[in-house]
């Protein structure tokens, strides 16, 4: 694997910015695999399996910095984790699987950050993450098991600073998240999740920052899918979650400016699928999403800027999430499928003002669908299934928890 790590922490009193850059090409393929082969365990186990094909971290602190930063991926990223268990997986277990192309972390605190990211992942690879985890006769008390695939990934953090940034993501590779569990026992919570984005980019600014970020995804991969199966004997709670996305891009911001150009083309197909099973339930729930293009724009200060280009192709959205009970309490399914989806928001309580422009356009199918099934006696059965050809959303206020 050709992978170089390269970051800066500059004092206050530095003049000049600091300069980052950074050039990575991966040819071969890169595999991570992990196993647990468990008995009993008390208190509980953790898992980490990762693979990526090029890293980059950036970071100044109370310092200007400028980045370029060029990766390529040709060969294949693949992570996963097995975990066979006869007897218990004790009280809390956490198993995370994770692949990614190309990524790139940049932060900035009390400074500016200005700079060029551009990330290509060839026709040729795939990137594959999948979990199992494998415990028909065993047992346990809270699991969570995540399982994310990436193809292209970028994140951005501020901190009371600003940032003038353009990401230009293009991927050919067909993107998996794969996997399941099947218990016979969980007298906790079991929440087993699968993520999978062709491209991806996300940004956080708070503090009074201000952010200007041109975006640019492009997605030529064949698949983006995200699927997850369950089955349980008896579980207290049950949660089964899916998303997929062709791409991604996510900016938020607390301060006086956010200004967004988002462009986004999707010609893969997307599926999301969550589908679980318990022959005794206290809570289950199933959720899946998936969207040929997704991006949300908000700021929880006072001016939101946001021209948006959305384009999804031919190979359309499907989304199907599915639970199957005999006796319990509480089922719930949810299945979303949206060709083109963006939602921008300002901050009402701060004078807020929002100039938007918006352009989607959606050649594919888009469907969902969501089956809740109870044998015998539930307490109460929901299930809500909606497909969108394009859904646009803005609004000035602050969203709760924001």
């Amino acid at each position: 694997m050709l992978a170089a790590l390269c970051g800066v922490a500059t004092s206050a009193w530095s003049q000049d910015p600091s300069e980052v850059i950074n050039n990575q090409v991966q040819v071969g393929d890169v595999f991570s695999q992990g196993t647990l082969n468990i008995v009993t365990v008390e208190e509980g186990v953790q898992q980490d399996t990762s693979a990526t094909g090029n890293n980059v971290q950036a970071y100044a602190d109370q310092a200007d910095m400028a980045v370029t930063s060029n990766q390529t991926l040709v060969g294949s990223v693949q992570a996963q984790t097995t975990v066979n268990v006869t007897g218990s997986l004790g009280e809390d277990s956490a198993i995370s699987t994770l692949a990614i192309g190309n990524t790139a972390d940049i932060g900035i605190n009390q400074g500016t950050v200005t700079g060029v990211v551009t990330q290509i992942s060839t026709f040729s690879d795939n990137v594959t993450a999948r979990t199992q985890i494998e415990g028909e006769t065993a047992q346990a008390g809270n699991l969570v098991s995540a399982t994310t695939a990436i193809s292209n990934n970028t994140t951005l953090s501020l901190t009371n600073g600003s940032a003038g940034v353009r990401v230009n993501q293009t991927t050919g590779a067909d993107v998996l998240a794969d996997g399941g569990a099947v218990m016979q026992y969980v007298s906790g919570s079991s929440a087993v999740s699968g993520v999978a984005v062709g491209n991806n980019m996300s940004s956080v600014g708070d503090t009074s920052s201000a952010q200007r970020l041109a975006i640019g995804q492009t997605n030529n991969g064949s698949l983006v899918q995200a699927s997850k199966f369950t089955a349980y004997g008896n579980a207290q709670e049950a949660i089964t979650t899916t998303t997929a996305a062709g791409n991604a891009a996510n900016a938020f911001n607390e301060g006086p400016l956010l200004d967004v150009t988002n462009q986004q083309v999707n010609n893969a197909y997307v599926r999301s699928q969550a589908e679980g099973s318990a022959y005794l339930f206290g809570a289950a729930q199933v959720s899946a999403y998936g969207a040929g293009n997704t991006a949300v724009a908000g700021n929880s200060g006072a001016e939101l800027v946001l021209d948006n280009t959305q384009w999804n192709g031919v190979g359309g959205v499907e989304v199907i999430a599915a639970f199957e009970g005999n006796t319990g309490y509480d089922a719930y399914g949810q299945a979303i499928a949206v060709g083109n989806d963006v939602t921008g928001y300002a901050c009402s309580d701060c004078t807020g003002t929002m100039s938007v422009n918006n352009s989607q356009t959606n050649n594919g199918d888009v469907s969902s669908s969501s089956t809740v099934n109870v044998g015998n006696s539930g307490r109460s059965v929901v299930g809500v299934s909606t497909a969108t050809g394009n859904n646009a959303s803005f609004y000035v206020t602050r969203p709760t928890g924001n």
